[in-house]
């Protein structure tokens, strides 16, 4: 990989580093600057990142890395050196992301589409979250499975999907979208940095409900959370419900091995 006409530096070294699911990780060293380099060998992919990285910032409230330069399919960052994570670092994480959900549009969606993991996500303007989490999340996802048994059971779980979301009409707040406890690391001073967003203005209980999902998120971060910016009380109702956007997801990237708790999830309604 020739990174030298990327960041215009004379190399020092550059390693391939672990954690790339789409697009392959690099430590790339020059004698002035430490830099964090991803490649997609899919065209924008990198871009999407960037304004998605540029979006939470603009919050001010989560910290993410320094976007440095990108292009069609390089995306620079200045690397991160983590360290071990300050003992509070599940509490600071709640009351930013509780924070950064305090950050509100006008309508749900965002101004490009962009992708979770390599599946293109959605993002065209809707004025109800109902509209957008069916025909932009839930629909696309269950289309492009292929699969009778999940298209089936859709149909019977989406005529239901309008009274099961209407008491959970919060305003658009910006998320991250695609928050699993391998997208948060620690910077230099031991707090959580947020990486790989798939940002849009959504619902904030779909970001608590991916939380949930692969672990990595303890009690005082949900009790951090609620501190800053209690949740509805019935909000359990529904997190199985936006759970299924990524199960879906799952399936459609890594197989039958999700197909049983896709199924699973909506007949649990």
């Amino acid at each position: 990989m020739n990174f030298s006409s990327v960041i215009n530096e004379k190399i020092i070294s550059s390693s391939p580093l672990s954690g790339g699911c789409i697009g392959s990780c690099y430590r790339v060293k020059t004698s002035s600057h430490d830099y964090f380099i991803k490649y997609y060998s899919k065209k924008g992919i990198s871009r999407e990142e960037a304004q998605g990285i540029k979006e939470l910032e603009k919050s001010n409230t989560v910290k993410v890395p320094e976007v440095l330069k990108v292009d069609d399919h390089f995306l620079v960052l200045k690397f991160i050196f983590q360290t071990s994570k300050v003992k509070d670092f599940q509490e600071i994480l709640g009351t930013e992301l509780a924070m950064l959900h305090k950050t509100t549009a006008s309508q749900f969606g965002f101004y490009e589409n962009n992708h979770i993991g390599s599946t293109p996500q959605i993002n065209k303007f809707k004025k109800t979250w109902i509209d957008f989490y069916l025909e932009n999340r839930l629909d696309y996802q269950v289309s492009i499975s292929g699969d009778k048994d999940i298209i089936d059971t859709y149909k019977k779980l989406r005529v239901k999907i309008p009274e099961i979301l209407e008491e959970s009409l919060e305003e658009p707040c910006l998320i991250h979208g695609d928050l699993w406890g391998g997208n948060v690391i620690s910077n230099e001073a031991g707090e959580p940095v947020l990486i790989d967003p798939a940002v849009y203005y959504g619902n904030r209980e779909m970001e608590l409900a991916m939380t949930r999902l692969f672990g990595g998120f303890t009690s005082e971060f949900y009790n951090s959370y609620n501190s800053e910016f209690p949740l509805l009380t019935d909000w359990k109702e529904r997190q199985n419900l936006y759970k299924l956007y990524h199960i879906l997801n799952h399936f459609n990237l890594f197989g039958s091995s999700y197909k049983h708790q896709a199924l699973e999830l909506m007949k649990g309604y």
